[in-house]
């Protein structure tokens, strides 16, 4: 069923920090796209085609679709129809923090939400295990032990092999990492959001923290949301992301951030590249960063982004300008 030489090379793969684990250097997001307001048909052909371009990880989390724990479900069905012989290739992850259920247990930090969210997640993708589980958010108001205790029982039950953390500020993100040690499991991965437009993971100076400490780094919306896609260099196209209802990118972002948007489209004119190919392979400039996660309405888009690891390395140069038109300050994480 699926392509043979899917190894052969052209997908390359970095390692998670210091770990056992190889991820490819693009990842398969499910955030929008492959809820039950999509195709169905279309993300069982997206999937098989990642896989095919040897994209081995792909990233989900409870609150994933529209309507929320649908993207989950819909992967489920997938992998137990399609990819059931293939399961010891993939990575599968899923996260819980985010709203996702009624009442006081349907949202944030405690044992309670992240323990009960990771069977409903087991249940809805059809899997004895996921390969990672993530503490989606921080929560201020429950202890940082408590959170923790729950990514570690994740792994001793053996619902999960690794844990991440995703979004925690560094000194959160410092003091959590501790945690975790102290309790005998390892943080393995981080995960946040890193794009030329979204720079905070420099500035918060956690991209340094997370390469001194050997902890894998996977980013997502590279292309933040697809504003740093050729669609969005002239306004606001007619049936794209900032115009659908259930979407995260309003069209106050993309007008706050449109000279940047031109001006960096010009920039990757000037040098030859398709300024999507540019976005998604500045990220993948740092060796801190592991893996750069993508989404995809259709095969053609995955394939387009995917062009992207046949460009040549960025030119200083380039990169230089980049600095100029989006540059990003040093700061202090104020969360303790």
């Amino acid at each position: 069923m699926f392509d043979t030489a899917r190894y052969d090379g052209r997908m390359p793969y970095r390692r998670c920090g210091d770990s056992g684990l190889l991820l490819p250097e693009i990842s398969l997001g499910f955030w929008h796209n492959f809820g039950h307001v999509d195709s169905f048909q279309e993300a069982r052909s997206i999937m098989h085609r990642a896989f095919d371009r040897g994209i081995t990880h792909f990233d989900l989390a409870n609150n994933y679709g529209p309507p929320p724990g649908s993207a989950e479900e819909n992967v489920g069905r997938i992998l137990i129809e399609d990819f059931a012989c293939h399961r010891d290739e993939l990575i599968i992850t899923t996260k819980a923090g985010h709203d996702m259920w009624q009442g006081p247990y349907g949202q944030a930090g405690s044992r309670k939400h992240l323990l009960a969210s990771l069977d409903q997640s087991l249940r809805r993708l059809r899997l004895n295990y996921v390969d990672i589980f993530y503490s989606h958010c921080p929560d201020s108001a429950t202890r940082l032990e408590e959170t923790m205790s729950a990514l570690a029982t994740a792994v001793t039950s053996g619902k999960a092999l690794y844990v991440g953390l995703s979004k925690y500020p560094l000194k959160r993100l410092k003091k959590a990492v501790k945690i975790l040690r102290d309790m005998g499991v390892r943080c393995a991965i981080y995960q946040p959001p890193y794009s030329i437009l979204n720079r905070w993971p420099e500035g918060e100076g956690i991209l340094d923290y997370l390469a001194e400490e050997k902890i894998g780094c996977v980013v997502f919306s590279p292309l933040a949301q697809g504003m740093l896609t050729p669609k969005y260099l002239t306004g606001i196209p007619e049936g794209s992301r900032a115009e659908r209802a259930e979407g995260f990118l309003k069209v106050e972002q993309v007008q706050l951030h449109q000279e940047k948007i031109q001006a960096l489209g010009a920039l990757a004119a000037e040098y030859s590249i398709p300024l999507n190919h540019l976005a998604i392979l500045w990220t993948l400039r740092s060796q801190a960063v592991t893996s750069s996660i993508i989404g995809a309405r259709t095969v053609a888009q995955l394939d387009d982004s995917l062009g992207a690891l046949l460009s040549p390395p960025l030119q200083e140069a380039l990169l230089a300008q980049i600095d100029v038109i989006a540059p990003y300050e040093k700061k202090k994480s104020a969360e303790g």
